[in-house]
């Protein structure tokens, strides 16, 4: 199975330099849709209900401090290629969205507003949003036809 940082190195591999929060939405909704079309997770790692969205601990060990990432120390060799393929899908859906149109998008969404359960807008948290949130909400999201096609 990759780990958080190869599925971020592949997303990097595929669009070039990008903001660290940017990549941080896009890992987590590869990991939501990889979860709805193979009904497991791409990664291990968890994904916590931070202030500014969705964000994997793991991988912000590797960005911390950063802006703009442009690399990280993934091996893209644990990709399989059906999970390539989930993770092209977010792309092709997410991958023109600005960071911050990737943060409020997920503001708006129950995994992380379920995880956050109180917390004051802007307030620091660690609670993760479990895999069965993520993919309960988008798989309900494709029986009303505005999920991704896969």
């Amino acid at each position: 199975m990759a780990n958080v940082a190869d599925v971020a190195t592949y997303i990097l591999e595929s669009k070039g330099s990008m903001t660290a929060m940017k990549l941080q939405k896009l890992v987590y909704y590869s990991q939501a849709w990889h979860l709805v079309w193979e009904d497991r997770p791409l990664f291990s790692e968890t994904i916590e209900a931070w202030a500014n969205g969705p964000v994997a601990p793991a991988l912000y060990s590797q960005h911390r401090g950063v802006f703009m990432v442009d690399e990280l120390k993934g091996d893209l060799s644990q990709i399989e290629d059906f999970e390539k393929t989930s993770i092209d899908a977010v792309l092709e859906h997410y991958g023109s969205k600005t960071s911050y149109e990737l943060s409020e998008l997920t503001h708006r969404e129950s995994p992380w507003l379920q995880a956050r359960d109180g917390a004051a807008a802007g307030a620091r948290s660690t609670k993760e949003i479990s895999l069965g949130s993520m993919q309960e909400y988008y798989s309900a999201l494709l029986s009303f036809d505005d999920g991704l096609e896969n």
